[in-house]
């Protein structure tokens, strides 16, 4: 399984078999090249990286109190600056002192402000799902499955070459069931006014590569 594959051969095969038997091995490079383009497609899709990193956004500042991640769920929020500034966290407890808070989709100051200024709020957070949900991964096995049991039909959106198969994928391959599946984790409206990489405590090389 490469690195942010979002489902395995384990759990395609089964979608492939039609009988008692187990589905044979004879694919299953094939399969996995059909997995890896398939979950590349969908994150494009999404407009999103599904798998769970350490992100880091250099944003504008609004002014205001509350800044909207540009990656979700947020599961922890590891530093915040504005103008240089480090921000604390607030406290844990409920209490009301400065610093900031965050939602799985929201980053809010109490005491603080978004400056208004190009550029001068630094955020990094951790962002993502592990394991990926079971809806995106059903998506992923039923494309990979159309793509399969329609590889030899004129038409389809892949080539030979160097001795191996590259397999791409379009809208129309996404029938309205595999859609409604994605729909809920797609971002309609792109986050403005910001610049986001991978952050430094991301060091897995297959990570990086793995970046929209």
């Amino acid at each position: 399984m490469a690195f942010a594959d979002l489902t395995t051969l384990d759990n395609v095969k089964p979608w492939l078999q039609t009988g008692q038997a187990a589905f044979p091995d004879t694919d299953d490079v094939l399969l996995a090249r059909l997995i890896t383009a398939a979950s590349r497609f969908v994150e494009t899709w999404l407009k999103r990286q599904i798998a769970s990193a350490d992100w880091q956004e250099v944003r504008d500042g609004t002014g205001g109190q509350r800044l909207a991640f540009g990656n979700f769920p947020v599961t922890a929020v590891l530093a915040v600056s504005i103008d240089g500034l480090q921000i604390p966290a607030a406290p844990a407890d409920g209490g009301f002192d400065v610093g900031y808070v965050f939602t799985p989709t929201e980053l809010a100051l109490r005491g603080y402000v978004f400056t208004r200024r190009p550029q001068n709020v630094m955020i990094t957070y951790t962002a993502g799902f592990s394991p990926t949900p079971p809806d995106i991964a059903q998506a992923c096995i039923e494309l990979v499955c159309q793509r399969y049991r329609e590889r030899t039909r004129i038409g389809e959106v892949s080539r030979a070459g160097g001795g191996g198969e590259t397999v791409t994928y379009s809208q129309q391959d996404m029938s309205d069931d595999v859609k409604l599946l994605l729909a809920q984790y797609r971002v309609v409206t792109p986050v403005s006014g910001f610049a986001r990489r991978v952050a430094a405590t991301a060091t897995d090389p297959a990570l990086l590569a793995a970046v929209l």
